[in-house]
């Protein structure tokens, strides 16, 4: 992560400057249908045979008056969702075999491959 990244975080932790109070959050969560996927095994990546992929397009608002980095890692913490980080996507093969993962694209975009 880059240093001004990060030192903006700590800040933002620290002050609550950028970051949504619990109401306001609430109010940032849009209602949107899930879109599931399922993958087939390529016998490299392991794919869990109940559990799909499901992803919600434009699930959470992104205001100005907001970080829209910290407006995720406000939602992952109001879910118990721990160990977060931001800035980046692995740019290798990996995959998690004993947890389950939740991403939350605040800028930019990517192409990601999921699914083996």
């Amino acid at each position: 992560m880059p240093i001004t990244e990060k030192l903006k975080e700590i800040a933002e932790k620290a002050t609550g400057w950028s970051r949504p109070s619990e109401d306001e959050l609430a109010k940032l969560v849009r209602e949107r249908k899930a879109l599931s996927f399922r993958f087939k095994g390529d016998g490299v990546i392991p794919n869990h045979p109940q559990w799909p992929l499901i992803v919600y397009r434009g699930a959470v608002a992104l205001p100005d008056a907001f970080d829209p980095a910290a407006i995720f890692e406000a939602l992952f913490a109001s879910n118990d969702w721990g160990q977060s980080w931001r800035d980046g996507i692995y740019d290798f093969v990996h995959y998690h075999s004993q947890i389950h993962e939740v991403l939350g694209v605040a800028r930019g975009e990517a192409q990601v491959q999921f699914g083996g």
